[in-house]
Formats: structure tokens, C-alpha cells, sequence
């Protein structure tokens, strides 16, 4: 049971990808404009979630995949899952980060300019489709940080659409 709930989707669907970007962005904004510190909790605990999990315990990946997505007339778009893995480890290290820096030393500005830079990247991927993680992923596969055997359809122009979706990401 532990497996199941403990894998992230592989390859994974980028308009469900771009469309938890936009969610990350307003959850951000709201917190940087309200000054919650329990609202940089939800957000940590989301990327927490689906880092571990991909959607399956992430409030805001359910209500995309199964709602929001379905419901949009978006064709899906298959990507390797491994880089946006990843990208979703950069953002939990972004807003854990903010979320004790708000929540254990009362510093919700320091809090704040983190997460105004979390949702930069957030609106690159949701807005422009430019995920930053998944290139710093294809730069570190490249220089063998990680190896080819982690993302094979990364690694591997000739497995079909997922690595040409995933090229110099």
C-alpha cells in the first residue's frame, strides 16, 4: 500500500502540471498579501504532499486532476514525470523555508521575498510553461549528477512524445 501512495506519476500530465503552478501562485500571493503564517503552512505541506505523493494527498493536485482538469476542453500532454519530480523538490525546499521563516521566527518579510520568488517560477510554469526545475534536472543529468537510468524518456530522444516533450527542458 505504502508504494502506491508513495509514487509520483510517470509520465505526468503538463496541463495538470502548469495548471497546480497557478494554484501555487495564488496560494503565494495570498500569503504574502495577507501575512498568514499559517497560510506558508499550507502551501509547504502541498508541495510536501505532492513531492511524496504527486496529487494523491495534495488538496490542491486532487482538485486539479480530477476536477478542474477534466472540466477544461485542453488536450492532455504527456511529460517525463521525474523532472517535475523534481521541480516540485525545489519548490518544498522554497516554501518550507518560508513557512519556518514566517511560522518559527516571526519574520513574514523574509518569509515573503521567498515566496515572491517561489511564485516567479511558479507563473513561468503555469503562465509560459517553462519549468526552471525540470532545467536544472536536464543540466544536472547532463553533467551525470543524475544518472540516466532515473528518467529514461529524458535520457532518450527515441522513446516517443514524453522525450521529445522532455528535450533541453
Amino acid at each position: 500500500m505504502t508504494e502506491s501512495i508513495f509514487s509520483f506519476p510517470n509520465p505526468v500530465n503538463e496541463v495538470s502540471a502548469r495548471l497546480v503552478a497557478g494554484g501555487v501562485v495564488l496560494i503565494a500571493l495570498a500569503a504574502i498579501i495577507f501575512a498568514q503564517p499559517w497560510i506558508f503552512i499550507v502551501l509547504a505541506y502541498g508541495f510536501l504532499a505532492r513531492v511524496l505523493t504527486g496529487p494523491t494527498l495534495s488538496p490542491l493536485g486532487q482538485f486539479v486532476t480530477r476536477v478542474l482538469t477534466p472540466a477544461l476542453p485542453f488536450e492532455e500532454k504527456l511529460v517525463p514525470g521525474p523532472p517535475k519530480r523534481f521541480a516540485q523538490g525545489i519548490g518544498a525546499v522554497f516554501s518550507v523555508t518560508a513557512a519556518v521563516l514566517a511560522v518559527g521566527f516571526d519574520q513574514i518579510g523574509a518569509a515573503s521575498i521567498v515566496l515572491a520568488v517561489l511564485a516567479a517560477f511558479a507563473t513561468l510554469e503555469s503562465v509560459f510553461g517553462i519549468c526552471v526545475g525540470c532545467k536544472v534536472f536536464a543540466l544536472l543529468m547532463k553533467a551525470g549528477v543524475i544518472p540516466a537510468e532515473v528518467c529514461e524518456s529524458c535520457n532518450n530522444i527515441t522513446l516517443g512524445a514524453p522525450a521529445a516533450a522532455a528535450g533541453p527542458r
